[in-house]
């Protein structure tokens, strides 16, 4: 019964030990992808904001959506193209 044991817990260990690989693997497309949705939506607040103080709707949402867009995409490329190296 000991050896059935101890051959289940190095299986489970080796299961863990690969899934925390996938996870250290992942960081930086996680990374990537909430640092573009938190950009859109913090540039979209913004400008909504701003239509709401000055009248201008919808053109602050539409310009803070697209700075959202461009600062994302940017902060996007930035991580994957440092993967590559």
């Amino acid at each position: 019964m000991k050896d059935h044991d101890s051959w289940s817990e190095s299986r489970f260990g080796n299961s863990l030990n690969y899934f925390q690989k996938i996870i250290i693997q992942s960081g930086p497309a996680a990374s990537a992808s909430y640092t573009l949705v938190a950009a859109i939506i913090i540039c979209t607040a913004l400008g909504w904001l701003i239509d709401s103080r000055k009248g201008s709707s919808p053109y602050g949402v539409l310009l803070g959506l697209c700075l959202g867009l461009v600062s994302g995409f940017y902060q996007l490329a930035k991580i994957i193209w440092r993967g590559e190296k």
